[in-house]
């Protein structure tokens, strides 16, 4: 079972992410702390107990935005420990997945927390710990929040969806809207997520870019690089210069790696032709 701690410089979101926490049974115990410099003293503690001793972190559930040292500060300096604890970060901003998953956190979860959400991020770190057996698999969701939960916003969390041939479905803050699968131009991978960019915006969804290039090979998207997948007939311009490709899609340029190269552009003469 998980030994967690929870750092957050907002009392009321605090408490109920510790309250959410310490409703799964695959936590044993969940303490807070308000401020980098708590988390930080707490963490060394833990360190100098050792794996097994009665101060031992298993993950820090890190809110990103705080005064003084960021959450991404503070994973930066556990980095530099030996057997540093594993990392969730839990913030109301989506901008930071990129850095997040750089620093090899195992989740990224969107404010205001949803207790299913949250028991996903607890099965991960079970998952990567090797603890998944020790509780059941579905964990039962507590009942409900405390009040201050209760008179929050639906989650703002990134969620993805088919919507028949033609759509995604994207939900931000409670709404969902249908993008239309014709209308994104490109898609850029962001750890665990995947970044939609279309004329007017973009939208961050859970789902690998790898699945995405499975459903969406036959709708026209290409692999161009470890990091992108583009519709082939949004493509602009084609260029290479010294040796390294790019590709210019509306106003954006990207680089092709050298494996794709050679298939890219015999795709885009047989489009071309075509």
């Amino acid at each position: 079972m998980l030994r967690v701690l929870a750092v957050d410089d907002e009392k009321p979101l605090l408490e109920e992410l510790l309250y959410l926490l310490r409703s799964d049974p695959r936590v044993r115990s969940a303490e807070g702390a308000s401020d980098a410099t708590e988390a930080l003293r707490r963490v060394t503690r833990a360190l100098e107990s050792g794996p097994d001793g009665p101060d031992g972190i298993d993950v820090v559930f890190l809110d990103i935005h705080m005064a003084g040292l960021t959450g991404l500060d503070i994973a930066r300096l556990l980095a530099g420990f030996a057997r540093p604890p594993l990392i969730v970060f839990v913030t109301a901003h989506e901008g930071f997945a990129v850095q997040a998953f750089d620093l090899k956190a195992v989740d990224y979860v969107l404010k205001p927390v949803r207790p299913e959400r949250l028991a996903e991020a607890v099965r991960r770190t079970c998952a990567q710990l090797g603890r998944a057996e020790e509780v059941p698999v579905a964990a039962a969701a507590p009942s409900g929040p405390p009040a201050v939960a209760a008179q929050r916003p639906p989650a703002p969390e990134a969620a993805v969806a088919d919507r028949g041939p033609e759509q995604i479905a994207v939900e931000l803050a409670g709404v969902t809207r249908f993008v239309a699968i014709a209308d994104i131009a490109y898609v850029e991978a962001q750890g665990d997520y995947a970044r939609l960019h279309t004329d007017e915006g973009s939208h961050l969804v859970r789902i690998p870019l790898s699945t995405l290039e499975e459903r969406w090979g036959a709708r026209g998207f290409v692999r161009i690089h470890r990091r992108h997948l583009v519709a082939l007939a949004r493509i602009d311009e084609l260029r290479l210069d010294s040796g390294t490709t790019t590709v210019r899609v509306g106003a954006a340029e990207l680089q092709v790696s050298r494996r794709h190269s050679r298939e890219l552009r015999d795709l885009l003469m047989r489009h071309a032709t075509g």
